[in-house]
């Protein structure tokens, strides 16, 4: 009798019975909900914590199970935020116009309806005519397709033209990298058509909602819970399959898989091109949280710590990623935010605003060395998850197949 999805992988259903208990005690505790212990710019902090938690999964996808260290992955998750932003900031300025021009004794035309708008969008970069990429900004359904096609897209061009080379390695993480430096300069100049160092910003209004941010602020936990528990579901379904032992098989011996017949480069396309699509998701959810998204959200350093998160969380566990991405960000926020108190040693004192980057890269040098596993590995060590103890069993056709000193190796 063959085994259900969910009997097979009993941790998915737990995971997600943990995200469903986590989204509604913070719910409950919430200033929009009424009780008001949990504020509500910390409930927008998990909130974005839920997000990072997803793209996380995504980056454990291509590198803890496909063995490709991407360091371009918070591309992806930019993008995805400039495409909702966009008509976020669109809709919004329109609102805006649009009220302040009733109010004239000529009725403005739609031409100048759009001048106008195009005048508050741009003016601080000194033009008000909206570039061609903003030609789909008025539709919230055409963004949020555009939102995961155009990182979609980026990746599968990006990635042809890196896995037909079989570029591997640091040499295929550096590209990567170099992809998202590109990306961020390029979104650095004005003529971007993005506002350039500006950014789009005010996105935390949801235009025409009156709820108070209280409200709005629960509306994107339970979208961002829903979106992790939903992305972590796919990518346990991905590897629990034949396609994850190929994709384990190309992380181990590359040769090996291409040898046995499979098409080593198209898998790793299809991995890069999914992950991809998820971190677009999971930055189309966050960036409304933040309220603001600029090209220095993207640089290389921000993919560096996702793939610090994965490590620390325990690469090649999909609940390790979300440990590694929700415990590194929320001490961040800890460290960085000025709560974490300060250590006077009398010759001098210890600001962990300053030293959080240093502490941190020293945790991912202590994990790589001394626990390779990550956090991860205490929540096997939690369900007592030990190798068997194969001495003396037989393994194959023949008794006594597997003698004591092979299982020693």
């Amino acid at each position: 009798m063959q085994r259900s999805f969910i009997a097979k992988n009993p941790s998915v259903l737990i995971f997600l019975s943990c995200l469903a208990f986590f989204t509604l005690l913070v719910t409950v505790l919430s200033e929009g909900f009424g009780i008001g212990v949990i504020s509500t710019s910390f409930v927008k902090t998990l909130g974005k914590t839920l997000c990072l938690c997803l793209i996380a999964v995504a980056m454990d996808l291509i590198w803890g199970f496909t063995g490709i260290l991407s360091l371009g992955h918070f591309a992806f998750f930019g993008l995805g935020g400039y495409m909702i932003g966009m008509w976020l900031m669109y809709e919004r300025t329109r609102l805006i116009v649009v009220d302040s021009l009733s109010q004239t004794e000529i009725p403005p035309t739609d031409a100048e309806i759009v001048d106008a708008i195009g005048n508050q969008i741009f003016g601080v970069v000194g033009s008000s005519e909206f570039p061609l990429i903003w030609g789909f900004a008025d539709s919230l359904v055409l963004q949020l397709l555009l939102g995961v096609l155009v990182p979609g897209v980026l990746a599968l061009i990006f990635g042809w033209l890196a896995f037909r080379s079989r570029v591997t390695g640091v040499y295929l993480s550096i590209l990567t990298q170099a992809m998202t430096l590109a990306l961020a300069l390029y979104l650095f100049q004005n003529d971007s058509g993005l506002r350039g160092n500006n950014g789009l910003s005010g996105l935390q209004n949801l235009p025409g909602v009156e709820a108070s941010q209280d409200v709005v602020s629960l509306w994107f936990l339970w979208a961002s819970a829903l979106a992790l528990g939903l992305g972590y579901l796919l990518a346990a379904w991905v590897v629990s399959g034949k396609f994850g032992s190929v994709m384990r098989g190309i992380r181990d011996n590359e040769a090996r898989v291409r040898f046995l017949g499979y098409s080593v480069e198209t898998y790793k396309l299809m991995v890069f091109t999914l992950t991809a699509c998820i971190a677009a998701i999971a930055g189309a959810l966050y960036y409304p949280q933040a309220g603001i998204i600029n090209p220095a959200e993207i640089a290389p350093i921000a993919s560096i710590y996702l793939a610090v998160w994965v490590a620390i969380g325990g690469r090649g566990r999909l609940y390790g990623a979300v440990i590694g991405a929700a415990f590194v960000s929320l001490l961040s926020t800890w460290f960085t935010g000025g709560q974490a108190p300060d250590i006077p040693l009398g010759f001098y004192t210890i600001k962990w605003v300053d030293w959080w980057l240093v502490l941190l890269g020293l945790s991912f040098v202590a994990v790589t060395l001394f626990a390779p596993k990550g956090m991860g590995g205490l929540v096997d060590l939690w369900s007592q998850r030990k190798t068997p103890n194969r001495h003396g069993a037989d393994l194959g056709p023949d008794d006594g197949a597997l003698r004591e000193q092979e299982a020693s190796q």
